[in-house]
This record gives structure tokens, C-alpha cells and sequence, in this order.
């Protein structure tokens, strides 16, 4: 029997453990679907504090060691547990990983390299029944991983086998501090890294991943390319076009047992293709609930998201006053920049009838915008892959997107596609292409409910489960040997 590849996949969070963006959910999902009867797949995390109790204590502890960072050797404690039929590993550090937070403390370029180099250093405690043939790494917080495979490891049969893949799910946080780091806190004075990592005159962990991986993916085609180019590249754009032979564009997928409509204990109603009808009882519960005039022929348009410029919320922020004046309404949910905070829930304070505004972030109650809307806003500047429009079309709610990264890959705009779309799209980021689409879909919804409904069947056929970028990463594993 031919032995199975196996893939050591790392990431800072993973779902249902923690989360606190898309990667949570990629973690915690794409690899229950790498495995099959080629590829084992297994997850390392650290083991933070914020880890609910109820898996804490069911993990089985393996046994402790030392990890050596720069001049200091460090506890690292092991742990495992099994879920849904994946095997995930915690690396236990008291003094790195029992922060109230996830992110944003003072030592996070130390935490992450500590962990980085705890994520190798185990590979040698279980190797003897998972020696990885694959590290795959997300994001900043992993970015030291292939660099210290290179750099420190070099030499041990275990650890020259490994091939390394990096993907990029947000560009915008690359790990950037002193260069002064690279010696007494990361260790890597005096080695190739030190000079290969240093961008603007700051060691740049990101930086070091693209040069180190044996390849590099973003989390959509459309993302790669963006990535190459001043606009979206983050400065880095001259490196990833020199590094385009060994860059992908793999699209992320959602679980579609968790977010299902015909079955989703969040929502107050249950619908499917085959009673779609049951949509409006969704929509009149949403409107109840945020106190919104309660009226089934009313457009409801919805935004879940983060309140940021990145996601629109200056161009929805501008608007309000227009759409005010339209036969229509919105309700947002997030928090972000106060800016847009205040903005957009004052003029809901004043509008109550039409509009309404949940400064918060709350999961149920977000399925429910998904279920009760009729259009999902998601306007963004950029959008590495995005999640939320997926989601918002196995509701049945209709995305209207910008036409950029992930969005651009997924949506099929009715400016382009007519009938066979399942969604609205604009491409300038500006006010103008915002309104003209939002007054396109006004007026399928109060001239074309036919058609309307065809495009709510286009999206609730599309398929954007795991299955097929699974076996997208699985090609690109195959072409490293």
C-alpha cells in the first residue's frame, strides 16, 4: 500500500477552537478535506488561553521539551485532540500564550517566532508516527517557519524532506519590526536570513516566507495577480513578480453543513430551493427583531462585516442620505473605524423605520442578516478571497460586490452575466459605481421578480464547499516532489 503524504498544517487559529477572521475558518476546515487515501493531514496551533474550557480539557498531554530561540531555551509543552476526524496539535507556553488577547501584544514578533520554532522542534517528538512531507503555513504568524526549516534545521534527514507552501489570507499584516530583531530576539544573526528578510529597513516576516516557501499561495486567483501590483501589493509587489513562477491563487471554500439554511439552528425559519417562499418569513422575523417597518415588498438590503475603508463602509457611510430617498433598507452589523461607527448608526438612530445599525459583532444574529436579506453589501476596496458573500449566497440573499480579489472570482455580476448571474458587481471604487448597482438591483426587484428569483436559484446553486479547493492544494502538494 502506497504511503500516505502528509501535511502539517500551522496557523495561529483554527475553528471551533479560536477565531477571529476568515483564517480561523480555513484552518479549522481545509484540512479535514485534504485527507483522503493519498494525504494525511494534521493542525498545529498554539495554546492559547482564550481556548474554550470545554476542549481544553479534553486534550490528552504527549510529554514537554526545550526549544531553543536565539540565546534562551524554553519550555514547550504538547498536547493533542482529536476533532472531526482531524488531529490537532497545542504547544503550551504560559508566558507567550496565556494573553487575554490573540493578537496585539507587545512581544507578538517573539511570540510568533517562538512558536515557529516550537512548530519544528516538535516535528522531531512526532515523527515516529507523523514525519511531515508538507508545511503548510498562514500568514505572518507562521511566516519564520520555512525560514527557520532552511536556516536551523538543515542537515536532519526529518527536516530536509520537508517541502514548504505559504499562504496569504491578509496582506496587509506582514510582521514588520526593527531590524536589530533578527539577531538577539529571532536568532537568525550572521545567517542568509538576515539580510534576505529586511525590507525598508525592517526585518519583514512575511518577506522571509516568499523567499523561503517552495511555494506561495493567496487565497484567490484574482488576489495573485492584484498582489504583483502597486495598487494591492503592500510594497511587496516587486517580490511577489519576481517570485510569480512559485505563486497560486487557490479560492477558499465554507462548510456547507454549517451554514445551511434548510437546517441552521440560528435563524427562526428553515427554508431550501424547494420553498424558497419560507425567505420571506426569515426577512419579516429580521425586520421585527432590529425594528424595522415590517413589509415583505420592501428590498432589504444587509452588510456583515468589519467597518472599515477596506470594506466599503466610507461608500455606504456617503450614501445613506441617497438611499433614504429610495424605496428600500438596510441594516448593517460590525464594528471598525469610530468614524463609520457613528456615522452609520446615528443616521439609523434618526431613520428608524428603514434603517438600522448593530455596532457589535454577534454570530447568530449575523446568520440571520444572511437569511433575512435580499442583498448582501460587500463593496471592498480589496478582498483577498472573502467569505461572507459565499455565505450569503447559500441563504439565498444576493451579493453585490466590487470586482476585485475573491469577489471578483466568485460573483458572476448582472452587468455581465444577465440572467446567469448570481449577484451584482461594479468595478470603480467609488459612490457611483456603488449607487448605479445598488439601483440596478431596485430595479429587478420592483420590475423583474422573475428574474430575480432565477439569479436567487444561480446562487443557491453555486458550489463553493471545500471539496474542490482541497483538491486544488493537493495538485499543488503533488508538484513540489
Amino acid at each position: 500500500m502506497k504511503a500516505k503524504k502528509k501535511v502539517l498544517f500551522a496557523a495561529f487559529e483554527a475553528v471551533p477552537f479560536i477565531k477571529t477572521g476568515g483564517l480561523g475558518d480555513v484552518a479549522g476546515s481545509l484540512p479535514g478535506y485534504i485527507k483522503n487515501d493519498d494525504y494525511d493531514a494534521r493542525v498545529i496551533l498554539p495554546l492559547l488561553s482564550s481556548i474554550p474550557h470545554e476542549y481544553r480539557e479534553k486534550m490528552k498531554f504527549i510529554e514537554n521539551y526545550e526549544v531553543r530561540l536565539g540565546w534562551r531555551s524554553l519550555y514547550c509543552g504538547l498536547y493533542s485532540l482529536r476533532k472531526r476526524g482531524v488531529t490537532y496539535y497545542f504547544l503550551d507556553n504560559e508566558y507567550y500564550f496565556r494573553r487575554a488577547g490573540v493578537y496585539g501584544e507587545f512581544d507578538d514578533g517573539e511570540r510568533v517566532a517562538f512558536f515557529s520554532v516550537a512548530v519544528l522542534e516538535t516535528i522531531r517528538h512526532i515523527s515516529r508516527n507523523f514525519a511531515p512531507d508538507i508545511l503548510h503555513c498562514n500568514d505572518w504568524h507562521t511566516a519564520l517557519v520555512p525560514v527557520y526549516l532552511r536556516e536551523l534545521f538543515r542537515g536532519e534527514e526529518i527536516y530536509d524532506r520537508i517541502k514548504t507552501v505559504f499562504t496569504i489570507h491578509n496582506l496587509k499584516f506582514q510582521g514588520q519590526y526593527d531590524r536589530a530583531m533578527t539577531g538577539d530576539v529571532l536568532g537568525l544573526g550572521g545567517t542568509p536570513a538576515d539580510g534576505q528578510m529586511i525590507h525598508n529597513n525592517a526585518v519583514n516576516f512575511m518577506q522571509g516566507a516568499v523567499i523561503y516557501s517552495d511555494a506561495v499561495t493567496t487565497v484567490s486567483p484574482t488576489y495573485a495577480e492584484e498582489i504583483c501590483t502597486v495598487r494591492y501589493g503592500e510594497g511587496l509587489e516587486g517580490l511577489f513578480t519576481s517570485r510569480k513562477y512559485k505563486l497560486f491563487g487557490i479560492i477558499n471554500g465554507i462548510d456547507k453543513k454549517n451554514y445551511d439554511p434548510a437546517s441552521d439552528p440560528a435563524i427562526p425559519v428553515h427554508f431550501d430551493e424547494a420553498h424558497l417562499e419560507k425567505k420571506i418569513e426569515a426577512k419579516l422575523a429580521l425586520q421585527r427583531e432590529l425594528g424595522l417597518r415590517e413589509d415583505p415588498d420592501v428590498p432589504l438590503f444587509a452588510m456583515v462585516s468589519r467597518l472599515t475603508q477596506q470594506k466599503g463602509a466610507n461608500l455606504i457611510a456617503e450614501l445613506l442620505p441617497e438611499f433614504a430617498e429610495r424605496n428600500m433598507q438596510v441594516a448593517v452589523l460590525g464594528t471598525g473605524d469610530f468614524t463609520f461607527e457613528n456615522a452609520i448608526g446615528d443616521f439609523a438612530y434618526n431613520h428608524p423605520e428603514n434603517f438600522a445599525a448593530r455596532i457589535t459583532f454577534n454570530e447568530k444574529l449575523s446568520r440571520r442578516f444572511y437569511a433575512g436579506a435580499d442583498v448582501f453589501l460587500m463593496p471592498s476596496e480589496f478582498e483577498p478571497c472573502g467569505l461572507a458573500q459565499m455565505i450569503s449566497m447559500r441563504y439565498a440573499t444576493l451579493p453585490l460586490v466590487r470586482e476585485t480579489g475573491g469577489l471578483k472570482d466568485t460573483v458572476s455580476g448582472y452587468w455581465d452575466a444577465g440572467e446567469n448571474a448570481d449577484g451584482f458587481s461594479f468595478k470603480d471604487f467609488d459612490v457611483n459605481g456603488l449607487r448605479t448597482t445598488v439601483d440596478l438591483a431596485l430595479d429587478l426587484w420592483f420590475e423583474h421578480r422573475d428574474v430575480w428569483a432565477k439569479l436567487q436559484h444561480n446562487a443557491l446553486n453555486k458550489n463553493f464547499g471545500w471539496e474542490e479547493s482541497a483538491e486544488k492544494y493537493r495538485e499543488l502538494y503533488d508538484s513540489l516532489f
